[in-house]
Parts: structure tokens; sequence; C-alpha cells
């Protein structure tokens, strides 16, 4: 058995509160209220209703909330409710350093299983500390193929091995779960995200619901690969998977603590040039009828997201034109920037269209100094702004408080949960390790009535 996974487990498994830091324990708490927030935002998308209640209907006697539903369902299938509803917006938070959105894809087979068994505040926290830490060290250990998408992939064996804690296993079977995980990932593309095919959507609620399968068939006697990732994830999903660099830091910290929190409603390739818009909004003075053109440089990605014209809200979440057209014209990029009125706004659309992008082979989310975009504003009058961006804001380089996080939560859960029901969702998840049962917080993540 490879030594690489041991010990990836074996740190899985000695995840406990009581040693945590300080710094471990406040990000498990943003990272899950930042993520209860864009799960109860998506369950209002019409699909997602949709979806909610046939999972209800296929459940039988629901033990877990579909949150922002009064309906109830079994684990599996609320794990893809609420991992789907939680991406559906694009403000689910994430791990430059690998793994793409570790939570979205842990907390939702996480919470679901937590609320079955009755546990309590410590629990949860633990089991989303390891499956967090397994999917970015999986995820940033994989070179992946172009066209592979992070949704859904390495998040499958986070999501296991937070169940399989939740459920008692000791490392050697959590070793086994990510390989039976692992053997399980879905293979999914970029491309719904550029077309703005929803089902992409599905892609981290699946890996929600393979995750509890995978700890499922644990317990019915299954076998696994001795080494799936350098597998699946070396030979298939990604071209190159690096077994050292699992290991890399591995006790010294949690990658939990390395996250980032979405300031802006979008895919985060959009965020450093959003960041250097916004910047220049607030110290220079012009008009957006007065803009000529803006060019746009920023990681190489981003030249697969130069669609000027997109037709829907999530194709527009995957467009850097629409995304700053809609930042200099309306002066926002959150939600409503990529809703059906701003996606009807002849003014965002025309701006658009002037807005060029190209990507700089010198410039990296990763990196951990230097530029990772630069906007040029030419307006009318011949003027020329310009503006840059390193770390985006709401990076944990580059950090926000804990106001922020809960004013964003406010925003996105007040409407679902009502204003009381936000408020006392923010209060217990504060107070998240004191929690004696996590369904006191779930049967606060219902509808207002």
């Amino acid at each position: 058995m490879s030594d690489y996974l041991a010990r990836l487990a074996r740190a899985a498994h000695d995840v406990r509160v009581e040693t945590l830091g300080a710094g471990a324990r406040t990000a498990a708490r943003l990272v899950v209220l930042d993520t209860l927030g864009a799960i109860c935002a998506g369950s209002r998308l019409g699909e997602n209703r949709r979806l909610a209640k046939l999972a209800a209907a296929r459940s039988g006697r629901g033990v877990a909330t579909l949150l922002g539903h009064v309906e109830r369902a079994e684990p599996m299938l609320a794990a893809l409710v609420n991992g789907t509803a939680g991406v559906a917006l694009e403000v689910d938070e994430g791990n430059r350093w690998g793994g793409g959105h570790p939570a979205i894809h842990v907390l939702p087979a996480a919470l679901a299983t937590a609320e079955e068994l009755g546990l309590g505040g410590r629990a949860l926290i633990e089991s989303v500390i390891a499956g967090y830490e397994v999917t970015s060290r999986l995820g940033g250990a994989t070179r992946t193929r172009d066209n592979v998408h992070s949704h859904g992939t390495w998040g499958t064996a986070g999501a296991a091995v937070a169940v399989a804690r939740l459920r008692g296993h000791g490392a050697d079977d959590l070793r086994t779960v990510i390989n039976l995980a692992v053997s399980m990932s879905p293979a999914n593309s970029w491309t719904p995200c550029f077309e703005g095919a929803t089902v992409r959507n599905l892609y981290p609620g699946r890996a929600g619901l393979q995750g509890v399968l995978a700890a499922d068939a644990l317990a019915c006697g299954f076998t696994a690969p001795a080494d799936a990732p350098s597998d699946v994830y070396g030979t298939i999903l990604g071209d190159a998977f690096d077994a050292e660099a699992v290991e890399a830091g591995l006790g010294d910290g949690y990658r939990i603590e390395r996250n980032y929190v979405k300031l802006h409603a979008c895919c985060l390739y959009n965020h450093p040039a959003l960041d250097a818009v916004h910047a220049l909004r607030a110290t220079e003075r012009f008009a957006p009828e007065a803009v000529a053109r803006i060019e746009v440089t920023s990681i190489p990605f981003v030249t697969r997201m130069a669609d000027a014209a997109p037709a829907t809200m999530l194709s527009a979440k995957f467009s850097v034109p629409w995304a700053v057209a809609a930042a200099v014209v309306l002066g926002r990029s959150d939600v409503d920037a990529f809703g059906p009125a701003a996606l009807a706004d002849a003014r965002v659309r025309d701006l658009a269209t002037r807005v060029t992008v190209q990507g700089h082979d010198g410039m990296s989310l990763r990196r951990p100094d230097g530029t990772t975009a630069t906007v040029r504003i030419t307006l009318t009058d011949g003027r020329v702004l310009t503006g840059a961006t390193g770390v985006v804001r709401g990076d944990a380089a580059n950090p926000v408080g804990w106001d922020v996080v809960t004013d964003k939560f406010y925003r996105l859960a007040a409407p679902t949960l009502g204003e009381g029901g936000a408020a006392d969702v923010i209060t217990l998840t504060e107070r998240l390790d004191e929690l004696k049962d996590v369904r006191d917080l779930t049967a606060l993540l219902v509808p207002v009535r």
C-alpha cells in the first residue's frame, strides 16, 4: 500500500478540535457559514427546487435537511441537492492551492451524515477539515488535462473521508475509502460552464452523493485498488499525479486555513480583473459611457473565458468581458450582475464587445507574489486608466474580516431564511464547536414561514 496515502489518511483521522489552532477553528467556522449561505441562495433556483422535491419523493423517510426547502431526504440525495444548490450561483469558497472548491463537495455530505447520526458541532468541524485536506491535497497534486473541471473530481474523496470520519472509522479504513471514492470520481469538463449548461451544477452534488456511497461501499465490504489517485488522476483525469506533493507540508497547518472567500459572484479567474476594475472605479472619476475600450491581461486560462456575448447567467459568470463590463456599467459583481435584468441590459452588452482579453504566461494565482491581472481602460477623451491586482481580496493571503463574511451570508441567505433566521444561523456558527447536536443548526436552514 502506498505510503503517501497511509500518511494522508492518518492525518485526516487525527484531526481533533482540542488540538486545532485558533486559525483552523476560525477558518472552519467561516467556511461552514460561507458555504451554507451559498446553498441557501442557490436553493431558490427553479431547477434546484424541483430537484429537492424529487429527492424527497424518492427518499421515503428523510433524515437530512434540504437547505432552503421544507422537504427532507436521505443523506445521499441530500448531499446531491445541497451540493448542487451551493455551486449554482458561483459564490462558494475555494482553494487556489488545489482541489478547486473543497467545501461545497465536503460539507453537504458531512452535514447530512452528522444530522442522520445526531452528532455535534465538534464532529462536524473535524470531518469538514479532514475532508477538505484530502480534497485539496489530491487536487493540488494532479496536473489535470486541459478540459477537466475541478468540480466533482477530487471532492468525491474528501466527501467520503468526512462521512467515514463521522461514522467512526480508523485510519486504515480512511485510506480504503479514499481509494474507493477516487475509483468513482466523475469525469467532468469545462464545456458546460462556457455554454451555460446547468448540468455543470450537478458536479459537486454528485461528488457528495458518491462520497456517501463510497463510505457505504466500505461498510458493505467492497475492495479498492491500492493507489487509485495515481491511477485515476495520473492517467485518466490528469497527465500526471505527484504523490510527493500530497505530503508536502502535511501537518503544518491545514488547507482550510488557506482558502479564499468569493466577493464576486463568478468564476475565480474573473476576480483579479474585477478587483482592479472596482479599485479604479473607487479612485478615478469616469462615466461608463465614456469608456472606449478595456484591455485585460491575466492568467493564461482567461483566453478561454473571452466570450463577449454570453447567453445565460452561468456562461456570463465564466466570461471576463461580461464580468468587467457589468462591473463598470452597473458598479457591481454580485449575483444580480449576472442575472436576467443585467443580461438584458444593452449598455453592458455593448461594452462587453469592447473588452479584449489576453493571457500572460508569467501570471499565476498560485504565486506568493506578483501580478495576477492588469486592466487598461481607455476613455473617449484619450485618458488611459490602469490598475493591477496581486492576491485577490478575500483570499487568506489578503483576507477580509468576519463582518464581511457575515454580511455576504445575510445577503445570500436572508431571502430564504428571513433576517431573524439568518442572524440565528450566524450566532450558532460562531460557536459551532459548542453545539451538541447539528440538528439545532439545520432546523434553522429552512424557509421562513
